[in-house]
């Protein structure tokens, strides 16, 4: 068959775009809110070789934002030139792409784009020249005129009305306090990247942070986060050999002690070839040398800046240069790992790398080895409810520090604190209950012959130099399931990663003699709910999600989503009337970055909503006299600046203004706090309260953050997945 002719000029619908529609639509992949502007306009002055940049904004960028350097400047040919699209010194063509780009600009479209969207005035002057500079006025995308004017050596530009053509774009920006939040984000990555160059913010005429410009790391951080968080910051440095096989070449910078934190990852700042980006693999590598030393949803302070070979990393893979792709994720992952870890090694800031919620196998958990007999599979299962490191008993029956069993490569390196507890005394992991008559929901190995003997609680070791109590109970617990096996080696695992062909029977069935926290038997009989199904618990899977039976299939309930939305509903009622507060006995004061501080001038009255009052002290300092008080607890006065966070961070995500607005915003985050975590080991009892209070919700499905709850798997997927229907293979 012919192909159809294609149609005359006269009969196609397909037509060329007018430039200016052109330049606008540009304009929206390159500037997306008033931040965009300035990185592209920071970044212009740093490859003008600035030695000082000063970034001014008004309303958030909205109404104006100027960027003046005194960078190599431009006369009136160059300025012209510059606007017009697609116009650049910086590359010549594909080859320079390809080989890195080593300069922070390279597409040739800031100036012309940000000139289609707002009213752009440009003065320059180049260093080495004489005379008068240059004035360009550029408006909506056409040059409205160039004249002479007099001004210093270097560019300073101007950006009025930034959308003012294009209102659907403006009307969607968010708070002037979020968009501000964005353009000093921006402008303090470039200020660490280049502590060389003195640069100062300025927001509605009062000036947020200055640099000094003299190439101290540790000064620009000070100027941009404070004399608290300058103060916790460690050096890292690795190169060459010191570094698994990989792309990079080094990895240098600044990263903070482990304690000190915040909610967001707005404070972690790395940088490739110096310019400043997002990658999964490179958080995920600092991320993981912190490992548990972090909380969930902790994010330490980081200006991390990593060398890399041009042509094993491409730049050019997002509109806005946010991201960089390289040809090895993992070995980038593994390099950014082992500097950062090495550097929190030798200040002694790592402890055991266990799993969040639950300790390390050698640390928690006496595995039986197998041996001739009736092994004791039940005594070896049994776990404390409440998620404490239970110290182990070693192949010789000697009791041993947990810290100094554990398989992490930190023997000799000193605690400088205590591992957290799987969850707070507001989580339902550990709402009452006698941990010594609770067994884990994991479903365990059992033989036909079990040892009724071993079911019997541990009396309580009365020796003083063992301790008494829980503790004693657990170490007893402990000491009598390791004489039982010798062989009680850390490194058999859990049962699942044993032997499993030495011969003894082992079937998936749930612990006996179960109980709930009211003291009942557990029977593992099907629950009935108002709103959830009907379930009938069956166990946990990577002690993380809850596995389930219902009438009409399988359900997975993700524990912690589960009592995040407990909690969630609960604050809610707390806060539906005046929160309870409690008065401070002397005021707290709090040292604040520069994002917060600003945030804490627009979302003052929205603390105070929660129950939060803070006087300001000074530009970076508030003094806290009055908290919360919610789930029988009070909250730490430095959850203030978690709480600026959510507010900027829920603006950002959901658009809320209203103060209740941001509340709820909030709420939804500090419900994150106290629930129970993955990894973390659940009784039977628990699990039921936890359902109970999930079905008594007015929504049980989703978590505050929009996450589902549960998953469920009807009979007929199944029956799908395993092809039940094939040929010869129906019921």
């Amino acid at each position: 068959m012919s192909e159809e002719p294609l149609p005359s000029d006269g009969e196609t619908e397909i037509h060329q775009l007018d430039e200016d529609t052109v330049a606008r639509i540009a304009a929206g992949e390159v500037v997306e809110r008033p931040a965009s502007a300035v990185k592209e306009l920071v970044e212009n002055s740093l490859d003008a070789g600035a030695s000082s940049v000063d970034v001014t904004v008004d309303g958030g960028g909205t109404e104006l934002i100027r960027v003046a350097d005194d960078g190599h400047g431009m006369g009136e040919a160059d300025l012209r030139a510059a606007v017009r699209e697609h116009t650049t010194s910086k590359i010549d063509g594909l080859e320079d792409l390809e080989s890195g780009v080593a300069t922070l600009g390279f597409r040739g479209e800031a100036l012309h784009t940000i000139g289609s969207v707002s009213r752009l005035t440009i003065r320059s002057r180049p260093r080495d020249g004489e005379g008068a500079g240059t004035e360009l006025v550029y408006e909506g995308g056409d040059v409205t005129s160039v004249e002479p004017t007099g001004c210093p050596a270097g560019t300073t530009v101007e950006v009025e009305d930034l959308f003012y053509n294009t209102p659907a774009r403006r009307k969607f920006l968010k708070t002037t306090a979020t968009e501000f939040a964005h353009v000093n984000r921006v402008v303090t990555r470039y200020a660490l990247a280049n502590p060389d160059v003195a640069v100062s913010l300025t927001h509605d005429g009062r000036e947020v942070f200055a640099t000094t410009g003299q190439g101290d790391l540790q000064a620009a951080v000070l100027a941009v986060y404070g004399r608290e968080v300058a103060s916790a910051m460690i050096p890292v440095e690795a190169d060459g050999d010191e570094l698994p096989p990989g792309p990079l070449e080094s990895v240098s910078g600044l990263v903070s002690h482990p304690e000190t934190n915040r909610s967001s990852r707005d404070y972690l700042a790395t940088y490739v070839n110096g310019r400043a980006v997002t990658a999964d693999a490179v958080r995920e590598g600092i991320m993981g040398a912190y490992g548990t030393q972090l909380g969930g949803d902790r994010y330490p302070f980081v200006t991390l800046f990593l060398s890399v070979p041009g042509d094993a990393v491409d730049v050019n893979v997002h509109p806005r240069k946010r991201e960089v792709r390289f040809d090895d994720d993992d070995a980038v992952r593994r390099q950014v790992d082992a500097a950062v870890e090495s550097a929190l090694l030798e200040h002694g800031l790592l402890r055991s790398r266990a799993p969040r919620g639950r300790s390390a196998p050698s640390e928690a958990r006496v595995e039986p080895g197998v041996e001739t007999g009736t092994p004791d599979y039940e005594s070896a299962t049994l776990e404390e409810s409440t998620g404490d490191v239970t110290p182990t008993s070693g192949a010789d029956g000697n009791e041993s520090d947990p810290a100094a069993t554990a398989d992490d490569g930190t023997d000799d390196v000193p605690s400088t604190a205590d591992p957290e507890p799987a969850s707070t005394d507001t989580g339902v992991a550990s709402r009452g209950g006698d941990a010594s008559t609770e067994r884990t929901l994991r479903p365990t190995a059992t033989t036909s012959e079990p040892d009724e003997s071993s079911t019997t609680a541990a009396e309580p070791n009365t020796d003083p130099a063992r301790g008494t109590g829980s503790e004693a109970t657990a170490d007893s617990t402990a000491t009598a399931a390791s004489s039982s096996q010798p062989d009680s080696n850390p490194s058999h695992g859990s049962s699942s990663e044993r032997d499993i062909g030495s011969g003894e029977e082992r079937t998936f069935s749930a612990a006996t003699e179960q109980r709930t926290l009211t003291g009942d038997a557990a029977t593992g009989d099907e629950i009935e709910f108002d709103s959830l199904p009907s379930l009938r618990i069956l166990g946990q899977l990577h002690d993380t999600y809850l596995v389930c039976e219902t009438p009409a299939g399988l359900v997975l309930i993700d524990q912690h989503a589960a009592d995040e939305r407990v909690n969630y509903e609960r604050l809610q009622d707390a806060f539906a009337d005046d929160p309870t507060a409690q008065a401070l006995a002397e005021p707290v004061e709090l040292e604040l970055t520069a994002a917060e501080a600003e945030a804490f001038t627009h979302y003052r009255e929205a603390l105070s909503r929660l129950g939060f009052y803070a006087d300001r002290v000074d530009d970076r300092t508030v003094a806290v006299t009055t908290v919360p008080a919610v789930l029988e607890e009070t909250l730490e006065p430095d959850r203030l600046r978690d709480v600026l966070t959510a507010f900027v961070d829920g603006d950002d995500e959901a658009g809320a203004e209203t103060i209740d607005a941001l509340a709820d915003q909030f709420l939804g985050d500090l419900a994150c706090y106290p629930s129970i975590t993955g990894n973390t080991s659940l009784t039977e009892g628990s699990v039921i309260d936890l359902l109970e209070a999930l079905d008594d919700c007015e929504n049980p499905y989703s978590c505050p953050h929009g996450r589902p709850v549960l998953v469920e798997f009807d009979e007929a997927e199944l029956e799908a997945r395993f092809e039940r229907d094939y040929p010869g293979h129906g019921s």
